[in-house]
């Protein structure tokens, strides 16, 4: 296996093209691989940027031309150098509900739709993607695309705009990566590949294998089998890396038990346990890993009450549904268990909303006027255009920046009320009474100064004396850390000489079909 990572010249090779990086299933490794692509080639001085076709999903980012795109996007363009573009993720479905979700086409929200109804407007937005990915060719020599789900989907196949009909449409070659982590990727490969029909096949040029751990040896003879039956290669094995945590896609993608990120012991005698309850639709559920970041933080998904127990910290985050996610509060009993812990609890957007005294929402969800939780004098009015902002202030001291996605807006506050954070003109955003916080802000606990004064704020409500923050904990080093790591991995595992080939020449020729692609039944 070997890098182009230099030729002989001591100079960067130049490439002019783009493939897409298809996966078995969700969460097999799409999003890693193609941030490591994207770090790999950016090293090699390639002016490369990604691209996600539509992403579902509700971790989003503002970008700096003020649009919302997927957040996995937003890290791979941090891989690439690059500052987030709504170039860079034309169609966002953000779900509200199980049957539905709101549609963001470039950086705005356009309506809601039921998974039938988006259907009948996939040819308008295929046009829109097309020309937005081949403006994205016209300006880098590379580009990376990331698929959607799984390619095998063949009951979406027929309008299908993410994976094999963006594929078909562009002309590009296709990587199909699976996670050998849950069982089964060879059938998984050889299955995506066999249900596609034959002019899809023709594209997909071969395989990569995700989350390996063992020897390598007792691997090879599945993966010599697998090009015997498939006529294509499998061009890189990736390692199991217990350091790639940070920006999960969803909230799902942490560990069975809920810990996010590999804790730290502490700096000082006692850890800082917090709570983070996982909402049914729960948005930017990566606001706490920076927490998660920190020596002896345990950070901990939770949805039953008893969790909230031995929690010093209780955190609600983000939600895509306020007031939905407020009435599962109830009846799951965690509304009682927050309003009754005895320590600081902190609300992100969503669930600073459900902190406050009521919710006026005639916007998602049409409930009208809905009692909060009521541990912050505050009302909320959402309003049927979205704030998106990247604001700058400071807080408990600190300066601080964040990033503001939400229909909701503070209508009443009490008098007396502080905010969490103060504006530059000198007005309050969110809101700080004794133990409970909330604020509007994503991405506030990723400012390391700001970050570390709100810990020593929860321990001293929590009682823990003994907890001391860290006092060298950098967040984004952390983060560009896990990109370099990507791009390591990438130099090292995979075949870089064929995928050079892949952007320079697409697919090949003659790649063989495998049955049953093309019987009746699939058509």
């Amino acid at each position: 296996m070997m890098s182009a990572g230099t030729d002989n010249e001591g100079t960067s090779p130049k490439v002019s093209g783009a493939l897409l990086v298809a996966g078995t299933t969700s969460d097999a490794g799409k999003s890693v691989l193609a941030a490591g692509l994207c770090r790999w080639l950016a090293r090699q001085g390639v002016r490369v940027a990604p691209f996600k076709a539509q992403n579902m999903s509700n971790n989003s980012v503002v970008t700096g031309d003020g649009g919302e795109i997927g957040r996995a996007q937003a890290v791979q363009a941090a891989a690439c150098g690059l500052a987030p573009s709504v170039r860079f993720n034309p169609v966002l479905l953000k779900p509200g509900g199980d049957r539905s979700s709101q549609v963001v086409v470039l950086g705005r929200a356009v309506g809601e739709v039921s998974a039938l109804s988006y259907r009948a407007r996939k040819a308008e937005l295929l046009r829109t993607v097309l020309a937005t990915l081949e403006g994205l060719r016209a300006d880098y020599e590379a580009v990376i695309c990331e698929g959607a789900g799984s390619p095998a989907e063949i009951n979406l196949r027929a309008d299908d705009i993410a994976n094999m009909g963006l594929a078909r449409a562009a002309g590009l070659p296709v990587l199909v990566v699976g996670d050998i982590d849950r069982g089964g990727v060879l059938a998984h490969l050889f299955g995506t590949l066999a249900l596609l029909d034959p002019a899809d096949q023709a594209l997909v040029a071969g395989f990569v294998v995700n989350k390996f751990r063992g020897d390598p040896a007792l691997l090879e003879p599945g993966l010599r089998q697998l090009r015997e039956l498939t006529g294509r290669p499998v061009h890189g094995v990736l390692p199991w890396r217990e350091e790639l945590w940070l920006d999960a896609e969803d909230s799902l993608s942490y560990t069975a038990d809920g810990v996010i990120g590999r804790p730290a012991p502490p700096v000082g005698g006692q850890w800082l346990r917090v709570a983070v309850v996982r909402l049914p639709r729960i948005s930017n559920a990566t606001d706490v890993e920076a927490l998660a970041c920190e020596p002896g933080v345990s950070v901990r998904f939770v949805t039953e009450p008893s969790r909230l127990a031995d929690a010093d910290l209780v955190v609600l985050p983000g939600s895509k549904a306020t007031v939905r996610d407020l009435a599962w509060l109830r009846r799951t009993g965690l509304a009682d268990a927050v309003r009754a812990h005895p320590g600081p609890v902190l609300g992100i957007c969503g669930g600073f909303q459900m902190l406050g005294a009521r919710v006026h929402d005639a916007v998602e969800s049409g409930a009208g006027e809905v009692a909060g939780l009521g541990l912050l004098d505050v009302d909320v009015r959402f309003e049927p255009d979205k704030t998106l902002d990247r604001p700058r202030g400071s807080a408990l001291g600190e300066p601080v920046t964040g990033y503001e996605i939400h229909h909701g807006r503070v209508v009443r506050r009490a008098d007396d009320l502080a905010g969490l954070v103060t504006l530059p003109d000198g007005a309050p955003e969110g809101a700080l009474r004794g133990r409970v916080a909330g604020t509007h802000w994503h991405g506030l606990l990723e400012n390391d100064a700001f970050r570390r004064a709100f810990l020593r704020w929860a321990a001293a409500h929590a009682g823990r004396d003994g907890f001391e923050p860290a006092p060298d904990v950098d967040f984004a080093a952390r983060r560009t850390a896990q990109l370099d790591l990507l791009g390591d991995l990438v130099t090292e595992h995979l075949d870089t000489d064929a995928v050079w080939g892949l952007l320079e020449r697409g697919a090949p020729s003659d790649l063989r079909v495998v049955p049953p692609a093309g019987a009746p039944t699939l058509v």
